[in-house]
């Protein structure tokens, strides 16, 4: 492949599209729909604070593995290596899951219904613009151990 096609051809950045659904569905919280949960701030504080540490802890472990494979993090840069150990035995996208649960625990610590609400456009789009483009560009890369790990091991959990 040649240094101008290397790539999945994501959307856009996923961090990109992560702040902007967390941005809109503040917003829309705000001046539109301003629903809460019902839970005491204990309750929403602590679950949310626990919820973006986890989400923290396998995001970051995958970027982590993705250090020591020599690989890109970014999905638009081209892969040199399938990573398919540590939480990727769990997951083909912790890196996604991540962002999803750190989107559940910020609903949670704002007290926004709409914001959570906002997750399921997040994750259509993360699937259909980006993980979807990742995936063909993945078993075009690795014709052969990307479908095996495909088989393996699920998509979200």
């Amino acid at each position: 492949m040649t240094s101008t096609t290397d790539k999945a051809g994501v959307i856009a950045p996923p961090p990109l599209l992560f702040a902007g659904a967390v941005a809109i569905g503040l917003a829309l919280h705000h001046w539109v729909f301003p629903i809460g949960f019902g839970l005491s701030p204990g309750i929403r504080y602590a679950s949310g604070g626990l919820l973006i540490v986890a989400a923290l802890a396998i995001a970051l472990s995958a970027i982590r593995l993705f250090g020591k494979a020599g690989t890109h993090v970014e999905p638009w840069k081209p892969s040199t290596a399938l990573v398919t150990g540590g939480v990727y035995r769990y997951t083909r996208n912790p890196m996604y899951l991540g962002m999803a649960l750190m989107h559940v625990g910020l609903s949670l610590i704002f007290d926004s219904v709409t914001l959570l609400l906002m997750l399921v456009p997040f994750l259509v789009v993360i699937r259909y613009g980006v993980i979807a483009r990742e995936e063909r560009y993945l078993t075009s890369k690795f014709p052969i151990d990307y479908p095996a790990f495909q088989k393996r091991v699920r998509r979200w959990f």
